[in-house]
């Protein structure tokens, strides 16, 4: 028999057709990816050649402290050697983290120790890197090694140590736990005026500069805060990372519908920490707007402001589950209590932060993301007669024709800190004057497109970094 030949557009020319396409798609991918490593390679610095190569000379590199932000420290059971936080993968996949609320005091309104100790930094959770980026471009690039508190110093050298503190707690605690880290360390060099640098990631930032204005003393107990510097004296250097340095709204957003991490946890659980309530929005942001876009003076730390609005712990729907884990019939008491005395204490840290500053030798480096639109302010919207508040722009029941919400409520920012905050100004606009009661020393700013918890893995923001810490330039 003849063979027979497939008519045009029949038989096997169009698998043949159909593979060389194949083929031809598979070499443009390969092609981009290549072209793509190679820009990236060629755009990513090589942090060990530049850092690495210059022997730290004796005495000449000042010793890093880390101090993590809100959950950057793990918590651990000193009893049962249980880590709480954040806990295996099974325990962050399956908890609500109820038992990490703290106990109060019904007569003090004061937290009641508990077992849980700090240990380290989250480094990792689920497969996640935090921390962990940070502490590889100290030690692989800048030639940094760990040190513990209560080492004596064998050898000079980069090194580098962690404030490991309990974040559920009044950041007032942690700044006198980072005095005492420091004096440990002052004695472990044998050096008794020995100065520090710090590199402070988000809420880290509070504590240091709390530190710095008032060292270990609580000045929150009145509306005087009188700045004595004291901190300022331990420290040579500050860089700043995605520091909420007037508060976050963010923070609101857990407070009335929990913080989500895998699982959410409850906002009564949030409402047992002193520090959650200090990352509250300063006074002078405007963080309350009318569905016309116009700002709404109400003061966010009046706790009527929390019962009209029936807010977190008085939610009827969070107040029901309260009742439910707290079969005690007084403790739904004592936490409105609480928590009326939390947001008083709150808003004297926030103004303790912004008060006149006399002048110091201390210029904060500040670092942050600003390619992100963060929630920048809540809108308070009248619905049959009820305020009710609305915490995004898609939320709006009946938006007004020509208002902008997007630009009303959100700020670009790294997902949680809006540029504004980080720079301590109550503005987007840089042209707009500084608020008269914000003294912020702000030697300068870096800005990055990163989200909140992965700025440490920014490659931009590690070059820069080692090059403000290993820099012999002073900052004036």
């Amino acid at each position: 028999q003849p063979a027979q030949v497939p008519p045009p557009g029949r038989g096997h020319w169009p698998i043949i057709n159909t593979a060389m396409k194949i083929a031809l798609l598979v070499c443009l991918v390969a092609l981009t990816l290549l072209l793509l490593l190679a820009c990236s390679g060629a755009a990513r610095p090589d942090l060990q050649q530049l850092y690495r190569h210059h022997a730290p000379a004796e005495q000449s590199q000042l010793p890093l402290i880390i101090i993590p932000g809100l959950s950057g420290s793990r918590l651990r059971d000193r009893l049962s050697g249980e880590e709480l936080w954040p806990g295996n993968w099974w325990r962050i996949l399956s908890s609500n983290y109820r038992d990490l609320a703290l106990h109060i005091d019904p007569q003090t309104l004061e937290p009641v120790a508990d077992n849980y100790q700090a240990v380290g930094l989250t480094e990792t959770a689920l497969g996640r890197d935090y921390y962990r980026p940070l502490i590889n471009t100290l030690e692989q690039a800048g030639g940094f090694s760990r040190r513990r508190p209560g080492q004596p110093l064998t050898r000079p050298g980069r090194h580098y140590y962690v404030l490991a503190y309990d974040w559920r707690q009044d950041n007032v605690q942690a700044a006198r736990a980072l005095d005492a880290l420091i004096e440990q360390i002052r004695r472990d060099y044998g050096q008794p005026a020995l100065k520090v640098n710090i590199i402070a990631h988000s809420m880290g930032g509070l504590i240091t500069r709390y530190f710095l204005r008032y060292g270990s003393a609580d000045v929150l107990d009145d509306n005087d805060f009188p700045v004595s510097l004291a901190g300022a004296q331990k420290v040579n250097k500050v860089i700043l990372l995605g520091t909420p340095n007037l508060g976050a709204v963010q923070t609101l957003h857990g407070f009335l519908n929990g913080r989500r991490v895998v699982r959410t946890i409850p906002n009564e659980v949030l409402a047992t920490m002193p520090s959650t309530f200090q990352l509250f929005p300063h006074p002078i942001s405007p963080w309350l707007i009318t569905r016309d876009g116009e700002p709404l003076d109400r003061d966010l730390f009046d706790v009527e402001i929390w019962r009209r609005f029936q807010w977190s712990v008085f939610d009827p729907k969070v107040i029901a589950r309260i009742q439910r884990h707290h079969p005690d019939p007084d403790y739904l008491h004592t936490l409105h209590r609480w928590f009326e005395k939390r947001l008083e204490r709150a808003r004297r840290f926030v103004w303790s932060l912004t008060v006149p500053l006399p002048q110091t030798p201390i210029k904060l480096v500040v670092f942050g993301g600003d390619c992100t639109m963060t929630p920048a302010r809540i809108l308070v919207e009248e619905v049959a007669g009820e305020s009710v508040i609305r915490l995004r722009p898609t939320d709006i029941a009946a938006p007004l024709a020509g208002v902008d919400y997007h630009r009303a409520m959100l700020e670009p920012g790294d997902g949680a800190v809006t540029k504004p905050s980080l720079l301590a100004r109550n503005a987007l606009d840089p042209t707009v004057p500084r608020h008269r009661y914000s003294f912020f020393p702000l030697a300068y700013s870096f800005f990055l497109c990163e989200k909140h918890d992965r700025l440490t893995s920014n490659i931009n923001f590690q070059d820069n970094l080692l090059n403000v810490l290993l820099s012999r330039d002073p900052l004036h």
